[in-house]
């Protein structure tokens, strides 16, 4: 028999975020965005920047998170993230400058890491897209 929900625990090395059943988590795969729902299949995957989703008697909660690893079981959900904001802890007039300062960087210089400055730019737009304030 499936169980009813599926235990989400998000960590960062700073905080634990959420820990908490849920219904249903999306997550930012560094392969592409996937959904999780209690009776998953066992998985191990990394996560990119982007937006996680989880949902839970019709409510949603929304997070940025900037890159990590997640381990699924049929029961539980473990994040390791860098970093992770719930939409409300966003800072969206921090994440717009940041999100400018890098552009400017790559206008400014040929030297620049594309791969560092996508990075960067992923992580600052997934903020922008989790605070509900997209571009």
């Amino acid at each position: 028999m499936l169980p009813e929900k599926i235990h989400l625990e998000i960590v960062t090395p700073q905080r634990r975020v959420i820990d908490k059943d849920v219904d249903e988590v999306i997550l930012p795969g560094a392969e592409g965005s996937f959904g999780v729902r209690p009776g998953h299949a066992a998985l191990l995957a990394g996560l990119a920047p982007g937006v996680a989703v989880s949902r839970s008697a019709g409510q949603e909660e929304v997070m940025a998170i900037s890159s990590g690893y997640v381990e699924v079981q049929p029961d539980r959900v473990v994040v390791l993230a860098e970093t992770c904001e719930k939409s409300e802890e966003i800072d969206v007039d921090r994440a717009r400058r940041r999100l400018q300062e890098i552009e400017g960087e790559v206008s400014k210089t040929a030297e620049a890491d594309p791969d560092l400055m996508r990075f960067r730019m992923m992580k600052h737009l997934a903020r922008l897209q989790a605070s509900g304030h997209s571009r």
